[in-house]
């Protein structure tokens, strides 16, 4: 290994792990992200899901895979190219190989390396003997059948001691990266502490592969690396996913605004793990609903919040299409709403387990009539606990449905998340009535907030409160039916205004790389982020006229933004569907822009981000600059 390869790996390291669905890599990978989070390194994570639910063994589209991205900080995406691959079959090294960088470490199995196994994998000739893998430093390891020859003495059937080979292959590992096995021993030890025979020979097998790792057979042959600690601030972390941060911010939203979270559901990939996350919080009072369809679903959360709590509900892009026509109901009746959206590729199904950014039209367009609601964006797994109270806070403050859009990324990624401290977050205010209204009551509910638009939260069981509400058109003043024109012209009126208010009450838009003027400005919204925030960075480094802007409310935009923009003589807009907010930038601010699309089902790389900007760069000045990329920088 040269030296420059050698300190990339101690710098920051790239690891994947691929495997059927039946090999246990997605619990490998979190397995190996407790134990280095323990040893104080940063990482970022993508566990890459494949879309059939029962494929057919050894074949590619049933590869499940896992990536972690681990070092010095800060890490905000999971790696362009791994430095290291553990592959459980042909299939496996087949789809991840196009993806691992130059001269990486591939660990392979070589149990599975059979002609049926390389016939269902589509290969015609063992890849381990006909060159394909010169570049790259090949580990054959028989792990199957050193698993097996571990967990003998357990008793265990041939299929579950073959479902060890995880712990083992993680245990190998484990052992290349100088990390303790006590984290995972603590958790084999919990999880199987009713399974005496499966407790102990996962942990045999986790001690055996970490035990092969010293052989001096081994030793010489696989590198041992030593990855830098990371500097954070000062508190408590805790490693969290989207959906768990964005389940965690939605029970805060309930603490801050003094009321319950009622979530009502239907099952949908990749928005469920959020259903699973909130049906744990019932202590802090979140109610769960899972309905019998999506209609069910977001129909039960407006009647939620008609009676007093907080309604959420969540789906991914067809079930939002199903939700529409609810949606338009809470507008109308200017009820709160949380409409949760974790995106994926599409249309119709699509790519369920497949990341996109395709449903921000949907967010912001997608209703029949004149329908505008607050639509806002997490940037990052732990920024979804944020983005929930945020959103909460706007539907109660303008009495409005907000669309919250994740996405397939953000709901499964991981990254180490700082706790907050809960006390310095503001209250939550719900818009109350007087108890004794000075007009009649009718009228009193329709009396909306000047600046807000928002109209007070009366619900069922407030005495002396019995009020109309309902999905047909309401007279701007009493809330009676009213089919006047008039009337419709300034309801019409009334919800954008309600929607543009929202500008007035959320900062101003800031520039999150770079100065706030210069040659080109990349503009991003949602899980580009970490992408986008590492490119600059990296182009930073010879040239300081490129900025990262980032958005988190799309509608409204902040007020500055188009000031902002106008400072950059070009706009590029890196975008995972095939150009949606440089339509919205274009639409609302007349901006132009040059968009740089990606529907691979897979995020951006840092690399082809850097790629695209520079040759906008370069026809912006008129001068060809290629930053030096570092070894080991972070990813």
């Amino acid at each position: 290994m040269s030296a420059q390869h050698q300190e990339l790996h101690e710098s920051s390291v790239v690891v994947r792990f691929a495997g059927d669905s039946g090999d246990g890599v997605q619990l490998m990978g979190t397995q190996f992200v407790s134990a280095t989070a323990l040893a104080g390194s940063d990482f970022a994570t993508f566990p890459d899901y494949p879309a059939e639910i029962r494929a057919p063994a050894g074949t590619t589209f049933g590869v499940s895979a896992y990536q972690i991205n681990l070092g010095a900080g800060p890490i905000t995406t999971a790696g362009d190219a791994p430095q290291m691959l553990v592959a459980f079959n042909p299939a496996a090294l087949k789809v991840s190989l196009p993806l691992i960088a130059d001269g990486a470490a591939i660990i392979v199995n070589t149990t599975s390396f059979t002609k049926r196994g390389l016939s269902k994998a589509g290969y015609d000739e063992d890849p381990r003997s006909d060159g394909s893998l010169d570049g790259y430093q090949l580990i054959e390891v028989d792990v199957t059948r050193l698993t097996l020859e571990t967990v003998k003495p357990f008793g265990l059937s041939k299929s579950d001691a073959g479902r060890c080979k995880n712990f083992w292959a993680l245990g190998l590992v484990q052992w290349m990266f100088g990390l303790s096995l006590e984290a995972i021993e603590h958790w084999i030890n919990t999880k199987f502490a009713r399974k005496e025979s499966v407790r102990e020979a996962n942990l045999a097998a986790l001690r055996a592969g970490n035990a092969y790792g010293e052989t001096a057979a081994l030793a010489a042959a696989v590198p041992q690396l030593d990855v830098r600690k990371a500097r954070f601030e000062p508190g408590e972390y805790r490693g969290v996913r989207g959906g768990e941060a964005l389940a965690l911010g939605l029970a805060a939203s309930g603490e801050l605004a003094d009321r319950p979270i009622v979530f009502c559901s239907y099952p949908i990939t990749p928005a469920s793990p959020l259903l699973h996350q909130l049906a744990r919080l019932g202590k802090l009072g979140v109610g769960v609903f899972q309905a019998e369809d999506e209609i069910a679903a977001v129909c039960a959360a407006i009647g939620a919040s008609f009676g007093g709590a907080i309604g959420v509900t969540s789906s991914s892009g067809p079930g939002i299409a199903l939700k529409t026509e609810a949606i338009g109901l809470a507008i109308n009746a200017e009820l709160p709403l949380l409409v949760i959206d974790s995106q994926r590729g599409g249309p119709s199904t699509g790519l369920p387990t497949k990341t996109e950014q395709s449903d921000l039209y949907q967010a912001v367009y997608g209703r029949n009539a004149d329908a505008p609601l607050p639509v806002v964006a997490a940037r990052s797994p732990s920024d979804c606990f944020d983005v929930a109270i945020e959103a909460a806070r706007i539907a109660l403050r303008h009495m409005t449905p907000v669309f919250v859009l994740t996405d397939g990324y953000l709901a499964n990624a991981a990254e180490p998340w700082l706790i907050p401290d809960m006390n310095v977050y503001e209250p939550i205010e719900v818009n109350k009535l007087a108890s004794k209204p000075a007009k009649d009551v009718q009228t009193a509910v329709f009396e909306r907030d000047p600046k807000t638009f928002g109209r007070p939260w009366v619900s069922p069981g407030m005495p002396g409160l019995m009020h109309r509400i309902g999905g047909l058109e309401k007279d701007i003043q009493t809330g009676h039916i009213s089919y006047e024109a008039e009337n419709h012209q300034a309801m019409s009126q009334l919800r954008a205004d309600k929607v543009r208010s929202v500008a007035q009450f959320i900062p101003d838009q800031d520039v999150a790389v770079g100065p706030a003027q210069g040659a080109v400005a990349v503009v991003g919204w949602g899980s580009t982020y970490g992408a986008l925030y590492q490119a600059v960075r990296r182009i930073a480094r010879l040239n300081d006229c490129v900025s990262h802007i980032h958005i988190r409310h799309i509608n409204p935009f902040p007020r500055n933004l188009g000031d902002l923009l106008g400072r950059f003589e070009r706009i590029v807009v890196p975008e995972m569907n095939m150009g949606q907010l440089s339509t919205l930038l274009r639409d609302k601010l007349g901006v132009q822009v040059v968009p740089f699309n990606k529907v691979t089902g897979q995020p951006f790389l840092i690399q082809e981000v850097v790629d695209f900007v520079l040759d906008q760069l370069a026809d912006v000045t008129g001068e060809e600059s290629r930053p030096r990329i570092v070894s080991g920088e972070p990813q």
